[in-house]
């Protein structure tokens, strides 16, 4: 019998990971030690399989099985404890729930799954003045926690990461059509010029990553803070702008009172807010070439039939044009006044959002 090799058992994993089912998940709860009632529901996640379990005491807690071959067990078990950092400053994130034997992540079938407290509440559909305040002294609280370690195994938040690296593997498999291929890439690298330029100096710390609405629990006037996967380090920026991603003068007045509760625990740099753009166009080629990584699973055709059309590239090469094309306008000579741009909703930003 031929050896295994490491490409080889990374695709069982994954074959395994995609089959997953309610039995799977309980019987490996139950093999790391937590007797379990037959009550298994998969919860909303494209990119891990997530599911709320019954122990036998009919408590409720959250299954989380990683996607094999993103994250390594150094990279996830950051993650864990950049949580524990944060519940023992009594920040309202989700606990990391500890096995019987005090570990957090646990491994079957290549698989890691590790598990976490259950909370309940509903992710608010637009932030008000006074949560837009409020969101912002929970960020400053959490950024002061983040910036106190560091994580030196979890992704870069950089155009090399986001841009070059995504256009790299576009490339690779031929997934941009010949109509956009170079107005694709010209405006992806010139945004990723710009990310270059604006972060030089820049401060790095821990971060959410991907604090959108939508990663948000609100229930009783209180925020809990979910879904730490994509966790970097970065410039405190990105947890500002996901949170109040809209380019209009409400916004902006709203990241003003963000700003104001945020202060109120740790300093912003406010020199840093010309990133907001160039974020913005990272984020996108990511999204595009996330999307195309994990084309495989059922999962991605079902949720995104549009992916892959020429209609889906046009609108993406355009979108990152108006980027660049923000960026620029931002760098017009002073007196020039620009109208405000159109009041963009959550779904224009993030692709899990629901109503």
């Amino acid at each position: 019998m031929g050896t295994t090799t490491g490409g080889e058992r990374t695709g069982q994993a994954t074959d395994s990971f995609v089959a997953l089912t309610p039995e799977r998940v309980l019987e490996a709860v139950e093999a790391a030690g937590l007797r379990c009632n037959a009550v298994c529901y998969p919860l909303n996640s494209f990119e891990n399989r997530v599911y709320e379990v019954e122990l036998v005491d009919r408590s409720r807690i959250i299954a989380k099985f990683y996607r094999p071959g993103r994250w390594t067990e150094p990279q996830i078990l950051e993650e864990h404890r950049f949580i524990t950092e944060l519940v023992q400053a009594e920040i309202p994130a989700c606990p990391v729930r500890t096995f019987p034997d005090g570990s957090t992540l646990k491994r079957q079938e290549g698989i890691f799954y590790s598990l976490a407290e259950r909370r309940g509440g509903r992710a608010p559909d637009e932030l008000t003045d006074e949560l837009a305040e409020r969101l912002g002294m929970l960020v400053g609280r959490m950024h002061a926690v983040a910036a106190a370690e560091d994580a030196p195994h979890r992704l870069s938040l950089d155009a090399d990461t986001y841009v070059r690296g995504s256009l790299e593997w576009l490339e690779a498999h031929r997934v941009l059509p010949a109509a956009f291929e170079s107005r694709y890439r010209r405006a992806a690298e010139g945004i990723a010029e710009v990310a270059d330029r604006l972060m030089a100096g820049v401060e790095r710390q821990r971060l959410h990553g991907d604090l959108h609405l939508g990663n948000l629990l609100l229930r009783d006037g209180r925020f809990n803070v979910l879904d730490f996967d994509d966790m970097v380090t970065g410039p405190a920026v990105q947890d500002l702008w996901l949170a109040l991603p809209g380019r209009d003068a409400d916004t902006r007045r709203q990241r003003e009172l963000f700003l104001e509760g945020y202060e109120r625990f740790r300093l912003f740099d406010r020199s840093t807010l010309p990133l907001i753009e160039p974020l913005r166009g990272l984020r996108l080629v990511h999204f595009a070439t996330w999307l195309a990584r994990r084309w495989h699973d059922p999962i991605f055709p079902a949720t995104w039939p549009h992916f892959g059309t020429e209609d889906y590239w046009r609108q993406e090469t355009e979108a990152l044009e108006e980027v660049l094309d923000l960026i620029d306008r931002a760098n017009a000579p002073a007196g020039r006044v620009l109208p405000d741009e159109p009041e963009l909703t959550n779904k224009d930003f993030f692709w899990d959002w629901e109503d």
